[in-house]
């Protein structure tokens, strides 16, 4: 890795704010990763998403958590019980449909995150037990539209061989990403 661009591209990553150090959590602070920012940051474009932000709540705000059933819960308040799901569905719907055109090559969002985590968040039964079998609101939703782009929680990345693996699954998205630009070039050359 010497450059954020390809030959053809940029390699474009979208990535949880608060991993960037920008103060977008629920209190008012941020999660600044090193191993994000001052390693791969070098060769990257990053794009940044706080789905929680961007949907409209403030910061700070009340945490939030979800509940009710692990396939399709809700956003909540963890105190009050404001239920936020319909706001955070209606920002995901139009966020995706802006990210298409990025061809992005990866995701590294937040661990444990209502919004923003892989997998393992937790979700709280009717009972208000957690059991952690849920993926965040937002990163289920990317899974779904968009299965090809690697996607890995921050403190994976700590770990030098997943590093590895998800730089590599990056890299390899970027070069079937100019591959299919240079055959579509070509077929409207040829025409």
């Amino acid at each position: 890795m010497t450059t954020k661009d390809s030959p053809d591209g940029p390699i474009r990553i979208l990535v949880s704010s608060c991993l960037l150090g920008e103060k977008v959590r629920y209190d008012g602070g941020h999660k600044l990763d090193p191993i994000i920012v001052e390693t791969l940051g070098w060769f990257v474009e990053y794009v940044p998403v706080c789905p929680e932000v961007e949907c409209g709540l403030p910061t700070p705000r009340e945490a939030m958590r979800l509940a009710g059933d692990p396939a399709n819960p809700r956003l909540i308040t963890a105190i009050t019980g404001v239920d936020h799901t319909g706001k955070m569905h209606g920002w995901i719907r139009k966020k995706l449909q802006d990210l298409e055109s990025l061809d992005l090559c990866g995701y590294i969002c937040k661990k444990d995150s209502p919004s923003s985590g892989k997998e393992h968040v937790k979700v709280y039964g009717e009972n208000g037990i957690p059991a952690k079998v849920g993926a965040g609101m937002f990163t289920k939703a990317f899974m779904d539209r968009f299965p090809l782009i690697p996607v890995e929680e921050e403190d994976r990345l700590q770990d030098p061989a997943l590093r590895e693996i998800f730089v590599e699954r990056v890299y390899t998205l970027r070069r079937l990403l100019d591959l299919g630009h240079a055959i579509a070039s070509r077929r409207t050359d040829s025409l």
